[in-house]
């Protein structure tokens, strides 16, 4: 033990260092700021539309702009949800794994991730919308993680079993996470969608959303965990902590669409009444029938409600109509206002992007 705990004490930091320096090579060769950042080209850009660089705000952040420039911001965004994504699948493996193989886990899950992002986003007519990160973020990261973590069982790692409970400390900083990722949740799902109407709707459906879910996890879970004395309802804190969150991972796909305030909300109390029933039933069956250890049950939070957020995302494209939309249709679903795509086979692309995100997880997982 103690020749191990050594050989980790000099490999995890000599790791770490040629990796980050690796990294620092690779951007002084390749990476530069962009118009918006580098001193010179933002002056020359200045000089040459005055009227644009007296409304500064709008001049950075108008979205016709966005869409036609490489831009630091967006990119930086687009790397947050990455590491969301990475994140996500720690949790089915903490515990389990070591520092380094954590990191190796991320350099492929991150190639990984890029890779799934670009062909569900972009690739010829499988483009879909996923604003939020329902399938390339959440059911991606959870179900990579869990191949991973079904990978990696060992039958001895039964006798740590005593060490998954919580204690009241740990119970008390997750609550204060929860709360956090409550009230930013909506500005994550509406960091990438247009401005304007889009980015509004993208909020108040996120809202909607985590407020039903949060009301149907307080529900189910004092229904499912009984009382405790003749009055008293007592909700499982692990429920409160996690699936009160899954509303936002739910309407991730649809948040930008005309889902509507009760759309929102159904999809919220649909999303909380899983979770809960996944941490209650499923988490179980999972690591006794088909030996997954979901640690921090990334299934019932990202997995489950991320594949609820891709099938709702489906539905609300079925129904998109111009009446409905009206010129709102050319930022929601441009191929359909250019007339090269009907709201069926949007639906359609919107479930083959499920697919491709379950796919990339499912054999990257095996890969890793």
């Amino acid at each position: 033990m103690g020749h191990h705990s050594t050989n980790m004490r000099v490999k995890l930091p000599v790791f770490c260092l040629v990796l980050e320096a690796v990294t620092i090579i690779l951007f002084a060769v390749f990476v530069r700021y962009d118009s918006e950042t580098d001193a010179n080209a933002w002056h020359q850009e200045l000089n040459h539309s005055k009227t644009n660089a007296d409304n500064d705000f709008y001049y950075r952040y108008a979205s016709d702009t966005i869409r036609t420039e490489k831009r630091s911001l967006p990119n930086m965004i687009n790397a947050d949800f990455c590491t969301g994504a990475v994140l996500i699948s720690f949790g089915a493996v903490l515990g389990k794994t070591s520092p380094v193989q954590l990191i190796v886990m991320t350099l492929f899950e991150v190639t990984l991730f890029g890779i799934n992002e670009y062909i569900i986003l972009n690739i010829v007519e499988a483009s879909a919308k996923d604003a939020g990160g329902s399938m390339t973020i959440h059911t991606f990261g959870a179900f990579f993680g869990l191949v991973v973590s079904r990978v990696l069982y060992r039958p001895h790692l039964d006798k740590s079993r005593h060490r998954e409970g919580s204690v009241y400390h740990s119970d008390l900083f997750a609550m204060i996470g929860t709360i956090y990722l409550w009230m930013f949740w909506p500005s994550f799902n509406s960091a990438v969608t247009a401005h304007g109407d889009d980015q509004h709707r993208t909020v108040l459906n996120t809202y909607y959303s985590l407020a039903a879910c949060t009301m149907t996890t307080f529900a189910f879970s004092s229904l499912l965990n009984g009382c405790r004395g003749p009055i008293s309802v007592v909700p499982d804190q692990v429920h409160i902590q996690n699936a009160a969150l899954a509303g936002g991972v739910a309407v991730g796909t649809a948040a930008e669409m005309m889902l509507t305030p009760f759309g929102a909300m159904i999809a919220g109390a649909l999303a909380g009444i899983i979770s809960t029933l996944g941490y209650k039933y499923i988490t179980p069956i999972l690591d006794s029938k088909l030996k997954i250890q979901d640690t921090c049950g990334v299934h019932n939070l990202h997995g489950m409600p991320g594949i609820l957020g891709a099938m709702i995302g489906s539905i609300v494209a079925f129904t998109a109509t111009a009446d409905v939309y009206g010129d709102g249709m050319d930022d929601v679903f441009p191929l359909i206002a250019q007339g090269k795509r009907t709201a069926h086979s949007q639906a359609m692309y919107q479930s083959l992007a499920l697919m491709v995100a379950l796919a990339f997880a499912l054999f990257g997982g095996l890969f890793v």
